[in-house]
Order: structure tokens, then sequence, then C-alpha cells
């Protein structure tokens, strides 16, 4: 099998993207010249989740990559990562020593894609309705540190900051903090439905069945004006009911390309493949599962319970059961290729101990075995998280010291559950909103967090997230990130699980599938262009 590698930035010290070569003729979809990507992502539309494609609510990795091709940010994450670079903006800077002032010039005659212009007046606009809205989904919170935004004339946006931010630039290149039309977005509420109005590489069609997306379809924007390149003129994104289905399509050639969530068995049988039409890249990334507590919940409101599962639970097993040499045990919330990274789970537990749990719950008075039931989803995260879910109740289980059960929802019931708070014990992932410790601490522990979780500590919201943040040498900010991290691992609200690489299936005459995703799981659908086979 042929290999390259791609040499990268080495910002957060991350692997290049590996291409494995498994083959050799010609191919593609029957689908005219749009190139045709595939993935189990679902898009719905409900009561509890009426607006999923809006800026101001969207806060999932699925629904995130819809907005990344269609709504322009000021700043951008590049290409094969690093420091985010102007976007919407011609340039973009701190202007005081204590990271408290950030200002933005905005790129001359910057248009949306329906022609009408677009001024500093606009951005002030997005980023006050986001906050003013303060979706349940928690999303704003990435804008907590601001406290007014400012504009000077038509190009000049100043964002006054309520206590210094080196993260600030990353924030700005999420899509809670795109550009929209106050034509097209009411300042007050939600835009409910899957119409999506920017100035990003690409417009937005849908095909929509029983309030399910069925197909995304993405067109140039003729307007668009950025320092992104885009290769190709249409994009179809189309959403499988699984990995088995999605894949059957991409042999059959209805679809050119296949990204998440493939299984562990299907990215193990193309790595082994020689010979046929299909390429398998393999990417750095920086994607996490974790179990989440209510630390309010009877049965885990004791810190003891919550130590002595994570004293029992072994990563090592439950990766090479599950995710074979696709996924690495994490002991930290914060991934090892990140600064700031610390094996604090590992300096707390140690190797998994049946004797050590039993005696962390007999200090505590616990009557044993103490039931548990563990919630997942059963739709979002791949097809195998039932058999990873399975793995960790067995552990549990055997040390006899639990007494666990499973529980499997799909995701648009799932997550309106999470928030209402009607689970105990629950697993997720996360797929970073942008490459710094930072990002893997605040939204969970922060005021605000997204998990609505009760847990608190004062030290952590009031010290030393802030501390960390007036650090811009992230190097240095490493002491406060290292604190905190620990405190979790004593407290458990959460306990990190494993960390994986992520993988993209293509057809050998689609080029750029090598970039098509960043380290933070961003798809780059630019990036694609259909070539000639090897």
């Amino acid at each position: 099998m042929n290999r390259k590698t791609l040499v990268l930035p080495a910002v957060v010290g991350l692997l290049a993207p590996v291409l494995a070569a498994c083959g050799g003729s010609d191919s593609g979809s029957n689908s005219g010249d749009a190139i045709v990507v595939g993935t189990t992502d679902r898009f719905t539309v409900s009561k509890d989740a009426p607006a999923p494609f809006d800026p101001a609510y969207a806060y999932d990795v699925g629904t995130w990559n819809v907005l990344r091709q269609t709504v322009q940010t000021l700043m951008v994450q590049p290409r094969g990562d690093g420091e985010p670079q102007p976007e919407a903006a011609e340039k973009c800077g701190f202007t005081d020593s204590g990271n408290e002032r950030y200002s933005c010039t905005l790129r001359k005659d910057l248009k949306f894609a329906s022609g009408d212009s677009i001024t500093a007046k606009d951005v002030k606009f997005s980023i006050d309705r986001a906050r003013a809205i303060k979706a349940d989904s928690e999303v704003y919170a990435l804008l907590s540190t601001i406290d007014t935004v400012e504009t000077r004339g038509d190009r000049e946006v100043i964002f006054h900051l309520n206590s210094a931010d080196a993260t600030f630039p990353f924030k700005l290149s999420t899509p809670v903090a795109g550009i929209v039309n106050p034509k097209d977005y009411d300042k007050r509420k939600l835009r409910d439905g899957f119409s999506v109005d920017g100035s990003g590489p690409y417009t937005l069609e849908t095909e929509v069945k029983d309030d399910a997306v069925v197909k995304a379809v993405f067109t140039k924007n003729s307007h668009y004006q950025g320092q992104l390149k885009v290769n190709n003129s249409k994009v179809e994104l189309r959403s499988f009911e699984d990995a088995a289905a999605m894949g059957t399509a991409l042999e059959k050639g209805d679809i050119d390309l296949m990204t998440r969530s493939m299984t562990p068995d299907q990215i193990s049988k193309l790595d082994a493949a020689s010979g046929g039409n299909i390429d398998l890249n393999e990417m750095p990334g920086l994607e996490i599962r974790y179990l989440a507590f209510n630390t309010d919940a009877s049965s885990v409101k004791s810190q003891a319970v919550r130590q002595a599962m994570a004293q029992i639970i072994d990563r090592g097993e439950l990766v090479s059961e599950v995710y074979n040499s696709q996924a690495q045990p994490l002991y930290s919330l914060v991934p090892a290729s990140i600064t700031g990274h610390s094996n604090a789970f590992f300096n707390k537990y140690g190797e998994p101990s049946v004797s050590r749990a039993k005696a962390l719950l007999t200090k505590a008075g616990i009557t044993t075995p103490v039931k548990i039931t563990l919630h997942y989803a059963t739709d979002h995260y791949g097809a195998v998280t039932a058999r990873e879910f399975d793995v960790l109740k067995d552990q549990l289980n055997k040390s006899r010291l639990f007494d666990v059960r499973t529980q499997g929802t799909s995701w648009d019931k799932f997550v309106p559950a999470e928030r209402a708070g009607r689970y105990d014990v629950w697993g997720m992932g996360w797929f970073p909103d942008f490459p710094d410790a930072d990002n893997y601490l605040a939204p969970f522990l922060d005021k605000n967090n997204f998990l609505k979780s009760p847990y608190a500590n004062g030290d952590i919201i009031n010290n030393l997230i802030p501390a960390s943040r007036r650090e811009p040498d992230r190097i240095t900010a490493s002491k406060s990130l290292t604190e905190i991290q620990n405190i979790v691992a004593n407290d458990v609200p959460l306990i990190p699980l494993w960390q994986g690489n992520q993988y993209i299936a293509a057809r050998d005459d689609i080029t750029g599938s090598e970039w098509a995703l960043n380290s933070s799981s961003t798809l780059q659908l630019w990036e694609l262009g259909r070539g000639v086979s090897e």
C-alpha cells in the first residue's frame, strides 16, 4: 500500500494526514458535476430543536459543518491548522497589551450571497444577536468574554472584552460568530427550519423528507470573498441511515466520498485492501469521548461513586475491543497532542483496580451494588457506540460494585433529555470548536456550560480559566490548565475515555480528500476536486 505524508505546521503537536492509496481505476458518482459526499449525520427539526442551522443555536459537529460552508466568519482556521487567519476580515488583532480589545477591518466590497453589502453593523448585529438570544444549546457561551461590540464606519469592528482572552481569535472563527443578514434573521428569535443565508464559499439548498434533510446541495457562491480557494462548483451532502448503507453507496459509485461515521471494521478493511478504486485517508483527530454526570442525581451524587467508576474503567480494554488502532486511551479531557495536556486521571487512579474502588465506596459508606443506567445516542457517534457501552457495562458489573444497564436513544430525543437533566450518566463526544486546551475545559466547566451540568468549581470558574486565557503563550498557560485537569480527576464531573483518529474514504478520481477534514473535524468541502484517477 502506498503512503505519502503531508507536512503540517507544528502548532499543537499534530501528526500529518496519511494517504493510504487502495486503488487505480476510474470512478465517480452519477450526479453530474457535483461531488457527492456521504455522511451518517442526521439533520432534523423538532419541537425541541426547530432551528438546527441557525448560527445562534447550532452546536454539534454536523450542523457546524453545514454552517462552515455557508456562513462566513471574521477569522478562519487555516489549512493544516495553526493560528486563525482573517477570512471576512482583511486584518484583525489585539490593540492593547492586556488582550482585552480586539479590532477587525472587513474586506472591501464584501457581500452576502444575495448581493447585499456587508458592513460592520452586520457583524455587530450577528454577534449581539447570538449573545442576546442565549439559545439552550449554550453555544453563546463561546462569546462570553465579549463586553460590548463597537463599530467605526462601514468596515471596522471593535470587540471590548470583559477579561483577557488570548483564545478570542479562535472563537471568531466558529459559526456562532458567523455573519448573517438582518433581512433574513430576526434579532430576537431563532430562524426555524433549514434555510441558511450568509457570505461563505457556498449557498445551500436542502431536500427534506419527514422533517429531516436527506440531501444538502452546496453551490459555489459567486459573491464570495475570502482566503479560501474553492476547487469545485457544487457538492452534495447525502445523509445515510447507517455506515453500511453509506459504504455500499461508495462502492457502487453513487457517492464519491464518505466521512463520519465509518465503522472500525470498514476502516480496517479499506486499510488492508490492495487494488480497487477507493483511497482511505487517515488524519490526526482531536475528537474525544467521555462520560458525563448529573452530579445532583442521587445515584451519582456521591463523589466516591464517580471516583470508583473512574477507578474501574479500563480504557485500554475498551479501545482494543471496540476501536482497535483507530483510537487511544485518554486520561484527561484535553487530548495528548494539545499543549497543556496532563494525564490527570492516570496520575490519580493508576491502573484499573476493583479493590481500590471498593475501598473508596466503603469509606464513603456507599451500599453496593450501585444501580446506574448509562445512556448513549444510537445514531450520532457511529454504529459501534452500543458495543462501546456494553464493554463499559461489563467492566463495571464484573466488579460487583455496580449494577449497570445501558439505554440507547436517537440523537433527536437524546439531546433534549440530556439538557433537561433526565439522565444521571450519559456518554458524549466532543469535537473541538478550535484546537486549544481551553476548548476542552471551559465548555464543560465554566458558567453556562453546554452540558447544563450542576457541577461548579469556584476556583476553576473564577481563577484558573481566566488565568489561562491571560496567557498568549499557551505553554505558559499550562500551569493553570494542569490544575484544572487535576481538579476534574479528583471531583469527577466527567470521565474521559478515548481520543480518536479520523478518516475519509474517497474514490480515486477525487482530489483534495486528504485536506477535507482538519483536526477539529471541520469538513472543508472547498478542498475537493475531480481529477484524473491514478
